[in-house]
């Protein structure tokens, strides 16, 4: 939409109108926000430019799963290509190399940032190439997909694991880094629960209710119940259904109405699954919420 934009200000020699190339010089540089969902509930977090995220990281003194992360700026900026083939590439690139086999690189934090920063570009509504048995959607329901899996790794649930394995994640630089990104990716997240498209709405919630076992953020838990049970509590796909049944049993609200799935591969004679209960490779992780 093109519409003049007018700023009216207020203060010590800035009484008057402000003209659109004229703001940056009394406010500082503009950065993103979160939109708020309609109902207002969910507090914003304002977000990072995502060009700002790209040139001020210093990407090659930071690792991914291949070394350097020298590559990263170009790979996450071909997110936002029109080509599909470059952009699922891009999602490939995603998950198989800074965030590969579930792992929490140090590159991966900054990565957290400008993912959560480019939600709201329109061009993430673009399709992506889909594996098969991939959850459907758009390149922005896959990129909160990749959001609900870095938040996985640094769950209350997760740091209890860890300790079991005398490794806690306090001890683990990148864990600690996105534990404190939790209140941003939230923020960034939170808005597509209401979103027209059904994929991006659950992937949204999927995504958020892991982000919530922050402290800062667990008074948030209550407003998003509804919204859990009335979409993943009814999404076609078994995994998002289980999801909302032990959320809500976790978060201590009402589950009445609602069924507990069964992986349907789970072979109950021997008590193990046809296949390894390893998630999948490169933006398959939606598989094993």
């Amino acid at each position: 939409m093109n519409a003049t934009v007018r700023l009216l200000v207020a203060g010590p020699g800035l009484d008057g109108e402000l003209l659109p190339e004229d703001v940056g010089d009394v406010l500082g540089p503009v950065v993103h926000t979160s939109r708020m969902t309609s109902d207002g509930l969910f507090s914003s977090v304002d977000l990072p430019d995502p060009a700002n995220v790209l040139a001020d990281t210093d990407w090659a003194a930071l690792e991914h799963a291949l070394g350097s992360a020298a590559d990263a700026p170009a790979m996450l900026a071909a997110l936002l290509e029109a080509d599909q083939s470059i952009r699922t590439k891009a999602l490939r690139y995603l998950y198989g190399t800074l965030h590969h086999g579930n792992t929490l690189y140090d590159a991966t934090v900054p990565t957290a940032r400008y993912v959560a920063a480019i939600l709201s570009d329109p061009r993430t509504t673009r399709a992506v190439n889909k594996e098969e048995h991939a959850f459907p959607g758009c390149l922005r329901a896959e990129l909160l997909t990749w959001i609900a899996s870095i938040a996985g790794e640094v769950t209350d649930e997760a740091e209890g694991l860890y300790r079991r394995t005398a490794y806690p994640l306090h001890d683990w630089p990148p864990a600690v880094a996105v534990q404190g990104l939790r209140p941003l990716l939230f923020s960034a997240s939170v808005p597509y629960t209401e979103d027209a498209d059904r994929h991006v709405r659950e992937a949204a919630l999927a995504a958020c209710i892991p982000l919530l076992d922050d402290p800062r953020s667990l008074h948030h838990r209550q407003p998003l119940a509804p919204l859990v049970r009335r979409d993943l509590g009814t999404s076609e796909f078994w995994q998002r259904r289980a999801l909302a049944v032990d959320t809500l049993n976790a978060w201590g609200e009402d589950t009445s109405g609602l069924e507990r799935p069964q992986d349907p591969d789970l072979s109950w004679a021997d008590g193990c699954s046809e296949e390894p209960p390893f998630r999948p490779g490169p933006f398959r992780s939606d598989l094993w919420l």
